[in-house]
């Protein structure tokens, strides 16, 4: 894996990378690896790749999870959960390849969470992949919806929020959370605590923080849906288009979001990292850079990475 390369202004333009795993066995001794980069923050690293158009996958293997499945690189095999946000192919068209190397290689039925529109549709394409490949397509599939609430863990909980595309779409936030005492029962002794716990009387509180915030692809309006957008320790969002002669409304018509959209909004971004991707094919990287580098705000240049 390859780490972000810093520029001067504080954007990050990420090095194109081959990961290449070896498998010590008698029938495969290395395979190449799908483009992907790696940022490491908060104790989580990201790794994925996403171009409009083309195919979005990404992972965060502390959180033992990944989102959307656009392509399958052979080391988000063991990650055993994926969230997809939205069913076009560059963002689910892997789903099948995924599904079945986790069989192949003796793992077990991984967890697919999709909006819940599009669950009978994705059994049976699997149940026509099981005929074409001869092979079952094993895999939990659980339907989604805008509010609800998935339990990772004691420590962490996934949120779902709506998102605005040109088919139904979501978004997703994973949560770290933990009990506090409530604050008027701070001051007592523990047997005191003790002793109100053993009445049955609720002595904690739980305190959420929101610590990535994953939004597909979207108009603003998907933003504008969920605070955590603004205020998870990480965003990674689509900014697909950027050039001034680029209709706004248009963009928007076809769940899509622009630069002026995030510099309308530059004050609202809380966030400690905010990675930009998803860009549209018609850009090179370096026209990319220039432009954005250009026109972003000190505030929120120094906390971007645009991933390539």
């Amino acid at each position: 894996m390859t780490g972000c390369a810093e520029d001067c202004d504080g954007l990050s333009a990420f090095r194109p990378a081959i990961d290449r795993t070896a498998a010590r066995d008698d029938r495969v001794i290395m395979v190449d690896n799908l483009p992907l980069r790696t940022v490491q923050h908060g104790g989580l690293t990201i790794e994925g790749y996403s171009r409009a158009a083309v195919q979005t996958y990404w992972r965060i293997p502390e959180l033992k999870l990944g989102f959307d499945l656009g392509g399958s690189p052979w080391s988000f095999t063991g990650t055993d959960k994926f969230f997809i946000t939205h069913t076009h192919l560059d963002h689910m068209a892997a789903l099948p390849v995924y599904v079945a190397r986790r069989r192949m290689m003796k793992m077990e039925p991984p967890t697919i969470y999709l909006p819940a529109h599009a669950l009978e549709a994705t059994r049976r394409m699997l149940r026509a992949w099981h005929r074409l490949d001869r092979g079952r397509m094993a895999c939990e599939l659980v339907g989604v919806e805008p509010g609800q609430e998935i339990e990772l863990s004691r420590e962490r909980v996934v949120t779902v929020f709506p998102t605005r595309h040109t088919v139904p779409s979501v978004g997703y936030v994973v949560w770290s959370r933990r009990k506090k005492l409530k604050p008027e029962l701070q001051g007592l002794s523990q047997d005191e605590i003790r002793d109100r716990r053993l009445a049955g009387e609720e002595v904690t509180y739980e305190l959420r923080e929101p610590l990535l915030c994953f939004t597909g692809d979207t108009s603003p309006a998907g933003w504008d849906a969920c605070e955590a957008v603004y205020t998870a320790m990480i965003l990674i969002t689509e900014l697909t288009f950027f050039r001034p002669d680029h209709r706004r409304s248009k963009i928007h018509k076809f769940g899509h979001t622009h630069l002026d959209d995030l510099l309308e909004r530059a004050d609202r971004f809380a966030n400690e990292l905010i990675i930009l991707t998803h860009f549209s094919t018609r850009y090179s990287d370096q026209h990319i850079q220039k432009a954005l580098m250009k026109r972003m705000p000190e505030n929120l240049r120094q906390r971007v990475h645009l991933w390539f």
